[in-house]
């Protein structure tokens, strides 16, 4: 039996939740699982609904009858196959740690996405790529040639059917051009925690202030660098006693982890923008053991 993920939000008002739910009661629909955050600075509500057809309810035919719901609440909505597997391209420079996390998850069903590629601007990877039969793109980018690179990677984008862009340690900064055109559908792993120690070099910064707290950051890529809308974050604890490379070995540790639950909750679309922020609602019960791996 398919499950289907409804996505909600729209101006908050009386009668949003008795709407979907009537609505889904009356076309034999069983809702498994449901969450709900009404934002009383922005006036916005959201919520994400799971359920079931138990009569059979093809995707087209919902899609096709919420419309009629969801215009009276000026609904911003969609109803999502739970059993698709959204495409993923991924992007890497010459730090794999993020790269070989992620594409372990994938090979043992931790995180269900379907690769379509790797691009690099090096070829640091290339085997590893290859010997997971997943394409490998080397496209590298110059101050001169950067429209052009930037050309290839839409044209891939748009060849691939690419739904999301993962930056896993990918060290160039896309345009502006580029960030618009892919709102929301390109996530980047900072290594430090933000909004602190931004730049080149966070760990080192970290260590010369004395922090006891480092971290990594996932967030959505905007063309304000570095300050797109936060999805997940964590730290690890650390002494007095440990080394400018001891801080690099936990934070990679923490990036890797991090980058795949952003990403794990976007694919099960448990993340909604909301301004300069997000919502990111748990994960169910079903999805919460591969989520929390490693």
């Amino acid at each position: 039996m398919t499950t289907y993920v409804l996505t909600v939000t729209c101006p908050s008002t009386r009668g949003i939740v008795a709407a979907i739910s009537g609505f889904l009661a009356e076309k034999g629909c069983n809702i498994t699982d449901s969450a709900q955050f009404d934002d009383a600075e922005t006036g916005r509500f959201f919520t994400r609904t799971t359920f079931v057809s138990e009569t059979g309810a093809t995707l087209a035919e919902l899609r096709e009858a919420f419309a009629g719901v969801a215009a009276p609440f000026d609904m911003d909505w969609a109803i999502h196959d739970g059993d698709h597997k959204m495409k993923v391209l991924l992007m890497v420079s010459n730090f794999g740690h993020c790269l070989n996390d992620l594409l372990y998850r994938w090979r043992i069903g931790a995180l269900p996405i379907e690769i379509v590629g790797v691009v690099s601007n090096h070829l640091t990877y290339q085997k590893v790529v290859v010997n997971h039969d997943i394409p490998f793109h080397q496209i590298k980018v110059t101050k001169e040639n950067k429209p052009e690179a930037e050309a290839r990677l839409l044209a891939l984008v748009e060849d691939t059917g690419a739904e999301l862009i993962v930056l896993a340690r990918y060290m160039q900064v896309l345009s502006d051009a580029l960030c618009r055109k892919m709102e929301g559908r390109v996530i980047n792993i900072h290594h430090s925690f933000l909004p602190s120690f931004k730049g080149a070099n966070p760990y080192k910064q970290a260590f010369q202030r004395g922090v006891k707290l480092i971290g990594a950051t996932a967030h959505y890529v905007t063309a304000d660098l570095d300050e797109g809308p936060i999805i997940e974050q964590d730290t690890v604890r650390i002494t007095h006693a440990q080394s400018p490379d001891d801080y690099v070995s936990l934070g990679r540790d923490v990036e890797a982890s991090v980058l795949s639950r952003a990403i794990h909750a976007h694919i099960h679309h448990r993340v909604f923008l909301n301004g300069n922020k997000t919502v990111v609602f748990p994960a169910s019960p079903g999805s919460y053991a591969s989520e929390r791996m490693g």
